[in-house]
């Protein structure tokens, strides 16, 4: 499996008050292959959400390097960053981050909107991905119209319509019940599994982390061996 992402020495400091640091990340290593599918866990305040934001380009390390494809990124500006993000990583978050005033077809459309894809090939694009989730049925759904389950299927989706390379989801059952939550868990394995699909999953649910091939452990900042 060839190496999409590689942290050397990775830090994360941030000032308070223009004085105080808080040391987010303490020299962390980490590597992550094509096809895997990783849990990083670890208690509150352990880093694991800051790890998360530095892979899929929401954030900076302070010091070290991060290699995305072999291409150091650790310092680009913001523009070239959202420029990869949009192309390379789909997210997959707690709270969904659906557009309200958008139905599910339209909101799983947007990432593609933002590439300048046509507008009916967008359409047949997020069509397909929802079909893959078992939600094409509920394409013209507001989310307010739909379940959590199922908006969490839309919001997969959505982080899959572009094609990444990456997919992190930061406690992607945690809004939702045990019944619910194991039927998503099942749709990331079956992606991972069938289409080697490339994904990381944050989260404190250790049933979670047991379903996955790998487990990172974070604690004050730093990996545990």
């Amino acid at each position: 499996m060839s190496l999409l992402v590689e942290l050397k020495n990775v830090t994360k400091v941030y000032h308070r008050s223009g004085i105080c640091e808080f040391h987010a990340l303490k020299g962390v290593d980490f590597n992550l292959h094509q096809g895997e599918m990783v849990a990083i866990i670890g208690t509150s305040g352990s880093g694991k959400s800051t790890l998360m934001n530095i892979i899929g380009f929401l954030d900076h390390c302070t010091t070290g390097h991060y290699l995305f494809s072999d291409t150091d990124v650790s310092q680009l500006e913001e523009k070239e960053l959202a420029r990869i993000r949009n192309k390379k990583i789909g997210f997959v978050f707690q709270s969904f981050f659906l557009l309200p005033r958008l139905n599910a077809l339209q909101n799983v459309m947007l990432p593609l909107f933002y590439r300048g894809v046509a507008k009916e090939i967008a359409r047949e694009k997020a069509l397909s991905m929802l079909e893959k989730v078992g939600m094409a049925k509920f394409s013209l759904h507001k989310p307010n119209q739909l379940s959590g389950g199922q908006q969490q299927r839309v919001a997969i989706a959505r982080a899959l319509v572009g094609d990444p390379e990456v997919i992190l989801a930061d406690e992607p059952t945690g809004a939702l019940d045990s019944k619910t939550g194991n039927e998503v868990m099942e749709l990331l394995i079956g992606l991972n599994a069938l289409q080697e699909r490339t994904i990381v999953i944050v989260t404190h649910d250790k049933k979670v982390s047991d379903l996955c091939k790998r487990v990172v452990t974070l604690k004050d900042g730093c990996v545990v061996p």
